[in-house]
């Protein structure tokens, strides 16, 4: 097994168990959400949990969305484009993601440093364990798409979306 295999698999093995833990977390709030309103007992917080549930949902799914192709994609004008040039186009487009995703890490740690100031009104979590989303998002973002970069520069992949059962 090559090492950006390796690495490709530790990568989506986290994300996929972040992204499951927050889906059961976010599941767990709304059934307790529901059934409080039904027996006239419903918590304050879970409104509040569900919310912060679905951010590290999004956090942790970006990067698998992009290994996927479940993310935006223009591949119905690039993949008719002839010779190289949509492998080209792929490859440009995986860098650009993952430098903007890099260059933005420094500036959303900023915006994750604020939180520690704040606490949430319902839960009284600070801010920044909510705030990191946006930094776990870029650096799943970059993690993925710097590993399809790597991929298409060593051959090990074309840079196509690769769909989960064929991992």
């Amino acid at each position: 097994m090559r090492i950006t295999d390796t690495l490709i698999h530790i990568a989506t093995r986290i994300a996929q168990w972040g992204a499951g833990l927050s889906f059961a977390v976010l599941i767990g709030a709304v059934l307790l959400q529901v059934t409080g309103r039904l027996t006239g007992f419903a918590p304050v917080w879970t409104e509040e949990l569900t919310r912060y549930a679905l951010l590290y949902c999004v956090a942790f799914g970006a990067g698998l969305a992009f290994r996927t192709g479940d993310l935006v994609n223009v591949d119905v004008v690039c993949e008719y484009l002839p010779g190289k040039l949509p492998w080209l186009l792929r490859l440009v487009s995986a860098i650009a993601t993952c430098a903007l995703a890099v260059y933005l890490l420094s500036h959303a740690w900023r915006y994750v440093a604020i939180g520690k100031m704040q606490t949430s009104p319902a839960l009284g979590v600070r801010m920044d364990y909510i705030h990191l989303t946006v930094w776990l998002l870029l650096a799943f973002l970059a993690v993925f798409a710097g590993l399809r970069v790597l991929g298409m520069l060593t051959g090990t992949e074309d840079g196509k979306p690769v769909k989960a059962d064929e991992e």
